[in-house]
């Protein structure tokens, strides 16, 4: 038995049975976004090679630091999936990552995980003649020091083989619950959708 498909060939020929059944559909979809999250995590473990430790180690080190530090579960997991960009999108990840996240936490995680990438550079980038202070740029900005707080506290330090670190299965209840909420949540993310991070703001 074949799965049940739209009849139309174009989008602008469908009709509301073509268009409910893909709704229905996608409902199911999203709500095994969870299950995908943790799969790409598992990924990780095959990614960027270099470090004394995989990207998934780094990633759940990362996770364990904000955790210990006493961060909330929308930074915990933030923290555990900062990275996820990096196969897709490794001159970008920063910004892919909070596209992922970005429907299921309030704004100023969502710019931090955005903005990180720049902000590493400081620990870098002038190895390879970039500018390392390129961060300053938002030095007035209210989640500046935030940024800053997440990678010195929790990203550049979490490459240490000898950091004890819990399984991805102890973080599974969290990425459950974060990317199982109702997306776009106004309770959440704040009463309007910003066309981009950047736009950010506190309410």
């Amino acid at each position: 038995m074949t799965d049940p498909t739209v009849k139309f060939r174009q989008m602008k020929d469908g009709d509301q049975a073509d268009y409910d059944l893909l709704a229905d559909l996608e409902h199911a979809f999203v709500a095994a976004l969870p299950e995908r999250i943790l799969g790409a995590l598992r990924q990780l473990e095959h990614s960027l090679a270099g470090y004394r430790i995989s990207r998934l180690a780094h990633s759940l080190q990362a996770a364990t630091r904000a955790e210990a530090d006493g961060a909330d579960e929308e930074y915990i997991v933030a923290a555990l999936i900062h990275d996820l960009g990096d196969d897709l999108a490794p001159l970008n990840h920063s910004q892919l990552a909070a596209s992922i996240i970005r429907p299921y936490v309030r704004p100023e995680v969502t710019w931090v995980i955005y903005q990180h990438g720049l902000f590493q550079n400081f620990y870098y980038a002038h190895f390879y003649g970039g500018q390392r202070d390129e961060r300053e740029r938002y030095r007035d900005h209210p989640w500046y020091q935030a940024c800053v707080d997440f990678c010195e506290r929790w990203d550049q330090n979490s490459f240490d083989p000898d950091y004890t670190t819990p399984p991805l299965e102890y973080f599974e209840p969290m990425v459950r619950r974060i990317f199982g909420r109702r997306a776009f949540d106004p309770a959440v993310v704040g009463s309007t959708r910003m066309s981009s991070p950047l736009e950010a703001s506190p309410a």
